[in-house]
């Protein structure tokens, strides 16, 4: 028995805001994969966190710090790839208006 599909687009998809200046559409999934959508505002961000799935991420404009639990940071433009694995303490500040597109591996249950 296949696994359940679930296809959109950002022209159909349901734009979520998941807080004020962060919004998501969830193109893509089955149990196993995760294709996300962000709009995200100049200013905002998200503290140091962890999540099982592994996130990997596509720059489409904008500009954006990371930081790790280590000290580390680094900024990401148009263009640029990131990556952080499962359960590695990761954050975000936004500096400019930012569109991005991020991987989930395996889903994530709560993006449905």
């Amino acid at each position: 028995m296949p696994d359940k599909v679930f296809l959109s687009s950002l022209s159909t998809g349901r734009r979520v805001t998941m807080r004020p200046g962060i919004d998501r559409v969830t193109l893509s999934y089955n149990k196993d994969n995760m294709l996300c959508y962000f709009y995200l505002a100049k200013g905002t961000g998200l503290p140091l966190h962890t999540h099982v799935p592994a996130q990997n991420g596509y720059v489409i404009s904008g500009l954006i710090r990371f930081f790790k639990e280590n000290g580390e940071s680094f900024i990401v433009g148009p263009g640029d790839g990131y990556i952080f694995d499962s359960n590695e303490a990761h954050g975000s500040e936004i500096l400019e208006d930012s569109e991005i597109i991020e991987c989930f591996t395996p889903m994530r249950a709560d993006y449905v």
